[in-house]
Order: C-alpha cells, then sequence, then structure tokens
C-alpha cells in the first residue's frame, strides 16, 4: 500500500496493492496499522454509498463541529474528487484539489477534517462508498455552491446533474469561517 499525501497538507491517496489472477481481484480496503503509518490516524463510525449518474455534481459538503473526515473510494465507475481546504487559518484555506477515482486502480481519497468534499461522475454512473469520522448530523450539515468562482474548481463536465440543495447552496464568501 502506497500512501502519498497531496498539497493540501493532511490529505491523502491512497494507492492499495491489488493482487489480480484469472479470477479477478483482491485488496484490502481499510487496514488500521497501514494507514497509521502513512499518516491516516482516524477511527470511522459510519460507511456511506452513493449511486450517481454521469454528469452528476455533488457537493460542497462538510459538517460543522465536530467535522468530519471521510475516507472516498469508488467501487463502479469513475469520479473526479474534489476537496477545498475551509481550515480558516491554514495557508491553504479556499484552495482546491482534484482527484480522479475509479473502479480500476482502487485508489482512495482521505478527507480530513477541516476540508470540504464534492465529486463529479465521469463515468456512465458510478457507486461511491466512503468512511466517515463521525456521524451524520442535518443540523452541522453545511456546504456551499459548487460553481463557486471564488473557489474555481474546474469540474470536468459541461452540464452537471446537481440537487436544488447543491445549487441553492450559499457562496464561499457568506459562510463564516471562524
Amino acid at each position: 500500500m502506497e500512501i502519498q499525501e497531496l498539497k493540501l497538507k493532511g490529505a491523502r491517496v491512497v494507492s492499495p496493492n491489488v493482487f489480480k489472477d484469472e479470477r479477478g481481484f483482491f485488496f484490502e480496503s481499510h487496514q488500521v496499522e497501514r494507514y497509521l503509518e502513512g499518516g491516516i490516524d482516524c477511527p470511522f463510525v459510519q460507511d456511506n454509498h452513493s449511486y450517481s449518474k454521469e454528469g452528476t455534481i455533488r457537493g460542497m459538503h462538510f459538517q460543522s463541529a465536530p467535522g468530519q473526515a471521510k475516507l472516498v473510494r469508488v467501487v463502479v465507475g469513475k469520479i473526479y474528487d474534489v476537496i477545498v481546504d475551509i481550515r480558516p487559518d491554514s495557508p491553504t484555506f479556499g484552495n482546491w484539489e482534484g482527484v480522479y477515482l475509479d473502479d480500476q486502480s482502487h485508489k482512495q481519497l482521505f478527507v480530513p477534517v477541516g476540508f470540504a468534499h464534492g465529486f463529479c461522475v465521469v463515468s456512465p454512473d458510478a457507486h461511491v462508498l466512503y468512511k466517515t469520522s463521525s456521524s451524520y448530523n442535518g443540523k452541522t450539515e453545511m456546504g456551499f455552491r459548487f460553481d463557486d468562482p471564488e473557489v474555481g474548481i474546474k469540474w470536468p463536465v459541461q452540464a452537471p446533474i446537481v440537487s436544488e440543495r447543491d445549487q441553492t447552496s450559499p457562496y464561499f464568501y457568506e459562510l463564516r469561517w471562524s
């Protein structure tokens, strides 16, 4: 397993060792000791499964206190997965980074607390599984517009399919970051 830190401090891409043969493949999708060695020290308490069609954008979402780390992977399809640093004291506050995740490489994205998260489906459909470090709480659910020009995310889709919530989320600058 290889764990690589991204340019946004704390975020990591996990590349598992995939063992393939004529029967198919096998890999460890979560292994605590290896994650700890790679700098991922996070107890996960909830698993989520999202299904989306091509062109769907989900995001940019996060949980306020206590925050929510995520470990994201794709079991069917391909997505462009995006994170935005929302830590007000961070030198990269407001910066974004995107990585492709798919069912061929089996790479995972570790999203630490202090980041907003979203993704765009770039295959006919996608099944996305992700672990979270805190349970879902609707009272702490937050987000900002996926197409906020101030953040400037370059999504790989021309006419996205977006929920009403994501279309009407506030702009990044409208949120209180203190």
